[in-house]
């Protein structure tokens, strides 16, 4: 009867447990704004690495939640002749959160591997900095280049965010317990400010009364490389019409967690039929 009574009672926390894995992702990070206006390159590419989670529903879909710490960049002297005259550029690290849903195409049941589409919601923190000619670094959003919190109607951007992370891949069963594979994930942003550089140039004297000689020596680097003074208030200084946004190309890994109480427990029924999803089987 004791016997009983344990098979009920943590036969649901076992099954539970074995749709459970923790994840890992490795790759690179990139961003697509105006300092990078390419809409997907690995070009100015930094390292990006996640931790996380993942519970299987069912047969295809998957609950997902990852923490992810990586760096975006770009640099006007990689791009445009325009770009190059305009001589800006920023790095800034992201710290990204995503929780999300996965459909697999194949069932992990009947195939070895699977492609797959996901998409979810996210909060990401990002701080574009750069370095002034002496190699000094400073952040970029207290300075307010572009006049922001300081002409009306342009407001201080807001460092911490709300995102939309979606993408494909696909993974590979090396096991009933572990999977490896590929994944893009495209992260839809709604500020324009990740490379700090959005509308137009503010006014030199409005700039320089505010925030000092700092911010108008680093909102305006075109001197840098040719002879020219600041331009003009309302100059454009990049495209407020498309928002920035970033995207991870990773090798992703899971393990399942599980303790295989079949094993040591006997008289519990299972099926013969080898599971990659869900409950793992057991030998006979």
């Amino acid at each position: 009867m004791k016997n009983l009574l344990f098979l009920l009672y943590f036969t649901p926390c076992m099954t539970a447990a074995q749709n459970f894995h923790f994840a890992a992702r490795l790759g690179l990070s990139n961003y697509n704004g105006d300092v990078h206006p390419a809409v997907f390159s690995l070009s100015q590419a930094k390292l990006v690495g996640s931790v996380g989670v993942q519970y299987d529903l069912s047969e295809r879909f998957t609950a997902r939640s990852y923490l992810s710490l990586g760096t975006i960049q770009g640099d006007d002297k990689r791009g445009t002749p325009a770009m190059q005259r305009r001589n800006l550029n920023f790095k800034s690290t992201i710290d990204d959160w995503e929780g999300s849903m996965q459909y697999s195409i194949l069932n992990l049941n009947e195939h070895w591997w699977t492609p797959y589409i996901f998409a979810g919601i996210g909060v990401f923190h990002f701080n574009p900095y750069t370095t002034d000619t002496a190699g000094h670094k400073y952040y970029l959003q207290p300075l307010s280049t572009e006049g922001e919190g300081i002409i009306p109607g342009i407001k201080p951007y807001k460092l911490l965010q709300l995102s939309i992370p979606f993408g494909v891949g696909a993974t590979y069963s090396l096991n009933e317990d572990t999977r490896l594979g590929v994944e893009l994930g495209y992260r839809k942003t709604f500020t324009d400010y990740l490379d700090d550089v959005s509308g137009a140039y503010a006014d030199q004297a409005t700039l320089l009364t505010a925030k000092g000689p700092k911010a108008v020596e680093l909102a305006y680097r075109g001197n840098e490389v040719q002879a020219g003074s600041y331009p003009p208030a309302g100059t454009l200084r990049g495209n407020a019409n498309n928002k920035d946004s970033y995207y991870f190309v990773v090798i992703t890994y899971t393990v399942r967690y599980f303790f295989d109480k079949y094993k040591q427990i006997a008289g519990i029924l299972h099926g013969k039929k080898q599971k990659k999803v869900g409950c793992p089987a057991s030998n006979q």
